[in-house]
């Protein structure tokens, strides 16, 4: 009973956050681009499957920044806060035992590749944002990761239901090269705006860069645009 009370919270509470930030995520370039660049059939959500300078491969490369942390499970925990009204910190069985969710979505990485169909398992970005309750007061959230990386997301982006905070991938457990045991993907993004190994979502009450918008990397990262660098 506890659990079943425990989703419906969860259920009313994403429904808020939907009806709160669905106009503007509507109005997200990956929906409604008028001359977006790419090519192939239209994907998800009404873009080329091929967002421009991408090709497709079948292989899924390594990136990270020279460290991949070791997590066991039982030493795993993700805190949520910053402009919340209800902070929390997860270790992994409070995180498997909220709604799962199966997706499939398409990886853009910015350094021109792209893995398509990837059946993924997680929890959704909102159903954790519906536990915390984000302040009217928050824009963006910053995530991240036991490797020291950070990157930043627009809450119209992150609320987005494809958004998710992943532990399978191909119907495996998420490997460690690749994130695992948790990682966020951003489908209708460029895949750095996912903190592989996240450890930390900080609800912002304004904008600020991550580790890689630091850097020179696009503050936005919309790929159907070639939005890679700023």
């Amino acid at each position: 009973m506890e659990a079943n009370d425990k989703t419906e919270r969860i259920i009313e509470a994403r429904l808020k956050l939907k009806r709160r930030f669905e106009e503007k995520m509507a109005q997200t370039p990956s929906m409604t681009d008028a001359t977006p660049r790419g090519s192939g059939p239209v994907n998800r959500h009404g873009m080329p499957t091929v967002p421009v300078g991408q090709t497709v491969t079948t292989k899924w490369p390594v990136l990270d920044l020279g460290y991949q942390p070791n997590i066991p499970l039982d030493k795993w925990q993700l805190a949520i806060d910053g402009e919340v009204n209800h902070p929390v910190r997860l270790k992994w069985d409070d995180l498997m035992a909220l709604p799962q969710t199966e997706d499939t979505s398409d990886f853009h990485c910015v350094t021109t590749w792209s893995r398509l169909n990837i059946p993924w398992v997680g929890v959704r970005l909102i159903d954790l944002a519906a536990l915390v309750d984000p302040k009217g007061s928050a824009t963006h959230i910053m995530c991240y990761g036991y490797d020291g990386y950070s990157t930043n997301v627009s809450l119209e982006e992150a609320l987005k239901p494809d958004v998710l905070l992943v532990h399978t991938a191909d119907g495996e457990p998420l490997p460690r090269e690749h994130g695992g045991p948790l990682r966020m993907i951003t489908p209708q993004l460029y895949a750095w705006k996912g903190s592989k190994w996240i450890k930390r979502i900080e609800f912002l009450p304004q904008n600020k860069l991550g580790f890689w918008e630091e850097r020179g990397y696009s503050d936005t990262a919309y790929p159907w645009r070639n939005d890679r660098y700023a």
